[in-house]
């Protein structure tokens, strides 16, 4: 399943079209009697960072330490579902952002910054080799993490991530600028302005990394597969008929199978 070397030069007009067998396209299912029994959190609790105060949940007590990293505007809650799903295979934290949920208020944000936070918050409970998913501005953080530091993450699954604000279709782009996503105007910018994700910049993350976004995701299907093909082995794929957050945030049970069966190819 991995990516091909024509991705590369995806930027094209033609390529803003869907082609469901150059992108992977992927149906995904859920059967209920194959599901484990959610779980719920058994932790909830701060941590000190060199410039934030972190919360975070936690879920499970598996061997493998996941963490789950949620997207701008939002907080732990967003990923409860899948987090008490994967619970049942992992010990599974999710952090929340700095300028989010219960974390500190600072006067930057960036991507950069953020993936420091998730750097620290990963070094300061002795996690080793964790599995990193995240979502939409988590997304962008697990891809920059596994950039910036290389040897942390064991993998990273990126959910719904841009390359570029250039790469959002008109209408979000609108949508942001018109009236946000978030009453917190920094939360805003940062998505207007970051990340800016270059083929030699992806080529620093050397783990496993699957690369996924939604048919109907805010950024066109051809920015996932550039960040894709230029990410060195890693693994794609455009899931049919969802949107940004359709199978991940308002579905739970779709992410657990998706991640489930990608991580088990794995190990």
């Amino acid at each position: 399943m991995s990516t091909s070397v024509f991705l590369s030069g995806l930027r094209s007009q033609a390529d803003y079209v869907f082609h469901p067998a150059k992108y992977n396209a992927l149906k995904l299912h859920t059967a209920a009697d194959t599901l484990p029994a959610p779980q719920a959190p058994v932790r909830d609790k701060f941590v000190q960072l060199s410039e934030v105060n972190m919360h975070y949940l936690v879920y499970g007590c598996g061997a493998q330490p996941l963490v789950l990293v949620h997207g701008n505007a939002c907080d732990a809650s967003a990923l409860a579902e899948v987090a008490a799903y994967l619970a049942n295979d992992y010990t599974v934290y999710v952090p929340e952002s700095r300028c989010h949920g219960k974390s500190s208020k600072t006067d930057r944000i960036t991507y950069h910054l953020m993936a420091r936070d998730l750097k620290e918050f990963i070094e300061a409970l002795g996690l080793e080799s964790p599995i990193v998913i995240g979502h939409s501005d988590g997304a962008i953080n697990a891809i920059t993490l596994a950039a910036d530091y290389p040897a942390l993450p064991k993998a990273i699954i990126a959910c719904g991530a841009n390359s570029s604000p250039a790469q959002f279709k008109p209408y979000f782009t609108l949508f942001v600028k018109i009236g946000g996503i978030s009453k917190n105007k920094k939360l805003n910018e940062l998505m207007m302005t970051l990340p800016d994700f270059t083929p030699e910049y992806l080529a620093r993350i050397t783990c496993p990394a699957y690369i996924v976004s939604g048919q109907f995701d805010i950024m066109w299907n051809a920015d996932t597969a550039f960040i894709a093909a230029n990410i060195r082995g890693s693994d794609m794929a455009i899931l049919k008929g969802e949107d940004h957050s359709s199978y991940i945030m308002r579905n739970g049970k779709k992410m657990y199978h998706l991640a489930r069966k990608w991580l088990e190819g794995l190990e």
